[in-house]
């Protein structure tokens, strides 16, 4: 069976190992003829990266990059970015990395032609529409990571590095125009931040899925990208060469973040305030935190879970999933608490303040309270 596909949901996908090479192809879709390539600090020397600007400069693109972006992006980061972007005389973004990469790729293409600052734009009612829609110049995403599904998001998350509050900024057009999946790329993954960024996927499919929200197409994209991670993940962790098994870790992580558009919960409101404040990978975060708020949700998703066991190939229902759960967080070394990722005295009244105003907890299918999210931190930490 091959693995290739041309597909325009959520948005136009180029998906298939060394399709990296039509990416001139996707700027000309996305009327870009001077690009500036946005990554963070560690890609920016690898051979994926140098290997993409050469790609761009032989299509007459130029070979503008920008990659002073943090592990949890900040607004300081998108200044510079948006500085970066004017005095380059850029009219577009490629978008090129891991969650940090694309989010702040995204953003910079956005407020590149506005002239309020980034927080106007919170995903908090209709404050979207305060942007110029006409002034969001044009994205093309290239994920080289298989986690946060950003290529296909319609927002970012931005930590305020004065508050050191996570924020999603959304609006519609910052959906990028092309993205180009090219499993390729993610084979020099070291297996931490495979485990890690495979697990956030997870995490994304497992939350939507619990969501009590109403959308049967999440529903059932959710369903089908946990049993992509559980399937492919332990293969991609044994070995990174695994092209199939890379691939399909690269759909479930664009499937997560479609999926999620039916609601996240309470393990990404536990997870952005403590990777605001304590600079904590992403998705190990939210590995740690997913047997706890599935103990917690327990009541509200047991029937859902019980159906969905069977297919994801674990047996005892809810009760078996759970298991199942910790066990693969074991599998791939994912520390038991937070506290393994080297925090100590954490502020838990800060904490559960940053979780109660996160989005992410209006999805949970169990209301959160200070009470009760008092008792997660704990657990988790």
């Amino acid at each position: 069976m091959s693995l290739q596909g041309n597909w325009s949901y959520p948005t136009a996908i180029k998906f298939g190992a060394g399709r990296i090479k039509e990416l001139p192809e996707a700027c000309a879709q996305a009327g870009i003829k001077r690009p500036l390539l946005v990554t963070d600090k560690g890609l920016a020397d690898l051979p994926i990266t140098k290997d993409t600007l050469d790609i761009m400069e032989a299509a007459g693109l130029g070979r503008g990059l920008f990659s002073d972006v943090d592990p949890n992006p900040n607004e300081v980061n998108l200044t510079a970015g948006v500085e970066a972007y004017k005095a380059g005389g850029h009219d577009g973004v490629i978008a090129f990395g891991g969650g940090s990469g694309l989010d702040l790729g995204k953003m910079v293409a956005f407020m590149a032609g506005q002239s309020r600052p980034v927080w106007d734009f919170e995903d908090v009612g209709d404050w979207w529409t305060r942007a110029d829609a006409a002034a969001i110049a044009p994205i093309v995403a290239v994920p080289t990571t298989a986690g946060t599904g950003s290529e296909v998001g319609r927002a970012s998350v931005i930590t305020n590095s004065q508050t050191h509050e996570k924020k999603i900024i959304f609006h519609p057009k910052v959906l990028p125009s092309v993205v180009i999946c090219d499993p390729e790329l993610t084979v020099g993954m070291p297996k931490f931040i495979t485990a890690g960024t495979g697990l956030d996927a997870f995490a994304h499919c497992v939350e939507a899925y619990s969501s009590p929200h109403y959308h049967p197409m999440s529903q059932g994209i959710a369903l089908e990208g946990m049993k992509l991670v559980i399937d492919n993940l332990p293969r991609a962790y044994a070995d990174g060469t695994d092209i199939e098994a890379r691939a399909n870790m690269m759909s479930a992580a664009a499937m997560g973040a479609t999926a999620f558009q039916k609601g996240l919960g309470a393990i990404h409101a536990l997870s952005h305030p403590i990777g605001a404040m304590y600079h904590t990978h992403h998705g190990t975060t939210n590995a740690i935190c997913m047997p706890a708020v599935l103990r917690f949700n327990a009541p509200a998703i047991k029937d859902r879970f019980d159906l969905a066991a069977g297919y994801l190939g674990i047996t005892g229902g809810f009760e078996g999933f759970q298991s199942f759960v910790q066990d693969f967080n074991d599998s791939m070394a994912i520390p038991k608490r937070v506290s393994d990722l080297g925090i100590s005295n954490p502020e838990i009244d800060t904490l559960v303040k940053g979780a109660l105003i996160d989005p992410s907890c209006g999805g949970n299918p169990i209301e959160l309270t200070k009470e009760n999210l008092t008792q997660l931190f704990n657990e988790v930490l």
